[in-house]
């Protein structure tokens, strides 16, 4: 009889339960793996969209777009739905697909430790231990707030709050408000709170490019005809994906093509903003698509009110209940909401895997910075993969179609570790070169792309790396993670042919790779004869 205290193994833990990790398990059970667990810090599902609840919260992609394939939803609300009705629709999947059994809720992962003797993954959670054969980290590039460091914010006697982390039982009402940034939180926030707050100053450090979100109602007729006749919501999603499939391709190889973007945001704020120094300050001096571009139709209104001041400067620090910009210029304010983004180029959950070789995944890409093979797989970090890993996200385009794509990549490396394994255990490790040369290839696409003409962005990290953007389509996405290519990993055993323990390290992004071999990298699934093939329907 087992020990009443014999640890718990699973074939998968996921790690959050936002898009990534209710698709991961959705995924799983559909191909028949249903010994597994979803590891989820919070008291509900939803992740992101559970944690962001500020004034104006909503998706900048098409709701239809952004929801999963295999569950249409054609109740949206409206063309761009709000953070309520997408936190309903997660918690209605997880009903739906009968997910709720596999979470572990108020369960924060603190660490985990490859065993290279028993091939499997230590878990150290808040509410004990686990090990598990596959580990996904589905925790998202937006799940931890980043606070800037601004000298004297300690010493503030206001309130201060980040997007992420809002705080409802704090009335604005008749307050003088700082926003600090103008990014995708802030363009929906400031729309939100102008009208009720008594002065509000917006600290801008960079311009945005804005283009109209135009957003509307879905009317109740469309809903009844996407319910009855499901093929109509199908050829509405395939018509939306086309559209950003185009624009995609604007910003990544027809460059020649931007100056149209441009002249769309400059007639859509001239529209709004009549004072031509306030103009002048919203106006960018970088290449649209540099910088996420971001919709609003009440971004540029919001700015012109009366009761709206701009400060084209960052903040420098804080005197008391005065902050003061870099150039000097001063508003006392009686509360703070910092728009000021997430840990996107360097993940938080690097900092707590251990791998083969006893370091950190942070410490792996403390040299040539965060990197995986297809964004999803790492080398020295067996049987760990990401759902929305580096050099994935997209800055015109829909991250359920990424994150969709990453789990056919999942279930068919299950399949592969069941045919390898013969009734023992198997492991896969990614390969350096292949890891290399999927990655040289990647960052010679990216170097000749809008994502590096000079700005700074979530793009790439403090070093300027591009380490977070996918410069291409998302059907070329899809063709590269269609199926795992046992070329690039070695096989790992626990007995047998093969080998166990940890391997040398070797550079990942050092050295020149041949044209041959760079090309490889980017092969799709048609080009590789001879395996299995199942896209996720």
């Amino acid at each position: 009889m087992a020990a009443e205290h014999e640890q718990e193994h699973v074939r998968v833990a996921v790690i959050g339960t936002g898009f990534g990790g209710l698709g991961a398990a959705v995924r799983l059970r559909r191909a028949g793996v249903t010994d597994f667990v979803l590891l989820e810090r919070r008291g509900a599902v939803g992740g992101t969209w559970h944690d962001n609840t500020y004034p104006g919260c909503a998706c900048d992609i098409p709701s239809h777009l952004y929801s999963f394939s295999f569950a249409p939803n054609p109740e949206w609300p409206r063309s761009f739905s709000p953070q309520p009705d997408i936190r309903a629709y997660l918690e209605r999947v997880t009903d739906t697909f009968g997910l709720r059994q596999h979470i572990r809720f108020d369960t924060e992962v603190q660490q985990m430790t490859w065993d290279a003797e028993e091939l499997h993954w230590r878990v150290e959670t808040s509410r004990g231990a686990l090990t598990a054969d596959v580990v996904v980290s589905a925790t998202g590039p937006l799940s931890e707030p980043k606070l800037p460091d601004i000298p004297g914010l300690d010493s503030f006697e206001g309130k201060v709050f980040h997007s992420a982390t809002w705080d409802h039982g704090y009335d604005l009402r008749g307050k003088r408000v700082a926003v600090i940034g103008t990014g995708a939180s802030a363009i929906q926030i400031i729309p939100a709170i102008q009208p009720v707050v008594g002065e509000l100053t917006v600290f801008q450090r960079t311009p945005a490019w804005v283009v109209p979100r135009n957003d509307r109602r879905i009317t109740k007729a469309e809903q009844k005809l996407h319910a009855r006749f499901p093929a109509t919501q199908k050829l509405r999603r395939l018509a939306l994906w086309g559209v950003h499939e185009l624009e995609t391709q604007v910003f990544a190889k027809y460059p020649k093509l931007l100056p149209a973007v441009e002249k769309l945001s400059t007639l859509h704020m001239k529209r709004a903003v009549k004072d031509p120094g306030l103009r002048r300050k919203l106006t960018p001096d970088y290449r649209v698509g540099c910088k996420r571009t971001l919709v609003s139709d009440d971004y540029y209104p919001a700015l012109a009110q009366p009761n709206t001041h701009v400060i084209d400067s960052g903040l420098k620090e804080i005197r008391g209940n005065t902050l003061v910009s870099a150039d000097g210029r001063e508003a006392e304010v009686d509360a703070i909401v910092f728009c000021s983004g997430f840990y996107v180029s360097d993940m938080p959950v690097a900092d707590l895997v251990k791998g083969a070789d006893g370091e950190t995944l942070a410490e792996s890409w403390a040299e040539d910075g965060m990197n995986a093979l297809r964004g999803t797989t790492t080398t020295g970090f067996p049987n760990f993969l990401f759902v929305i890993g580096p050099n994935t996200g997209l800055g015109t385009s829909s991250m359920i179609l990424i994150i969709e794509a990453q789990l056919n990549y999942l279930v068919d490396y299950l399949r592969k570790l069941d045919t390898l394994g013969g009734g023992d255990k198997a492991a896969l490790d990614v390969r350096p070169i292949a890891q290399h040369t999927y990655n040289a290839k990647l960052r010679e696409r990216i170097s000749s792309s809008v994502w590096e003409t000079g700005c700074t962005s979530w793009y790439l990290d403090a070093q300027g790396r591009p380490v977070a953007v996918w410069p291409g389509t998302t059907a070329e996405f899809r063709k590269i993670t269609r199926e795992v290519w046992l070329e690039e990993y070695e096989v790992l055993r626990r007995s047998g042919a093969g080998r166990t323990g940890a391997r040398r390290k070797a550079p990942l992004l050092a050295g020149s790779v041949s044209r041959g071999a760079a090309a490889h990298a980017f092969h799709t699934a048609e080009d590789m004869p001879g395996h299995a093939r199942e896209d996720a329907r």
